[in-house]
């Protein structure tokens, strides 16, 4: 039995904390792999906003949700918005309250390269779902450092994570460390139940 892989793993750290009827974000939908798991942990009661700049990803996204959701599942959100604009289509009610953000970093797999996640949204992204998730909550982001533009961003985030007080955020890393061609990594933070 191998090790589990980044994605895996990002799903079940977000998995462990998610109830029924609970909200979640994926803040970068692409293909709709989180998009449909958040749905499925939090049920039909429950909420998912996901969003993704490119109409390509939200269709896919859209087509994965579609074969796999009963027709009664009413409870995702499709945004054509960059991330860092979040809170603005999250209810107020759940400011607070989210249970999970999950963030895949990069590009579009299967699509152009050319666009890309970029540090300046990201990190605002980053900051605004903090703010979103309710104690206890946690935040996924899986890094992609390979491409062009994907060092900087990496080395942006790896920046950020670090400087998240202790007091208030718990925050792991999770590597392969031998792999070559630049293997994705996780960072998850999880929010402090109680400041200690």
């Amino acid at each position: 039995m191998g090790f589990v892989s980044v994605l895996s793993l990002a799903q079940e750290l977000a998995g462990q904390r998610i109830e029924p009827g609970d909200c979640c974000i994926d803040a970068t939908a692409g293909n709709g792999v989180d998009t449909l798991f958040l749905a499925k942990a939090a049920g039909s009661g429950g909420r998912v906003h996901a969003f993704d700049i490119q109409e390509t990803a939200l269709n896919s996204t859209a087509a994965r949700l579609s074969g796999e959701l009963s027709e009664r599942f009413t409870g995702v959100r499709l945004h054509l918005a960059s991330h860092d604009r979040m809170k603005e289509f999250v209810e107020a009610e759940h400011h607070g309250r989210i249970s999970a953000v999950m963030f895949n970093l990069g590009y579009l797999p299967g699509a152009e390269h050319e666009v890309i996640t970029r540090p300046d949204t990201t990190l605002a992204a980053l900051d605004c779902s903090l703010t979103l998730l309710r104690p206890g909550g946690v935040l996924t982001v899986v890094v992609y450092s390979g491409h062009p533009g994907g060092a900087e961003e990496a080395e942006a985030v790896n920046r950020w994570a670090e400087s998240l007080p202790q007091r208030e955020f718990q925050v792991m890393c999770y590597r392969f460390m031998n792999q070559r061609n630049h293997p994705p990594y996780l960072i998850a933070v999880e929010k402090r139940q109680t400041v200690k």
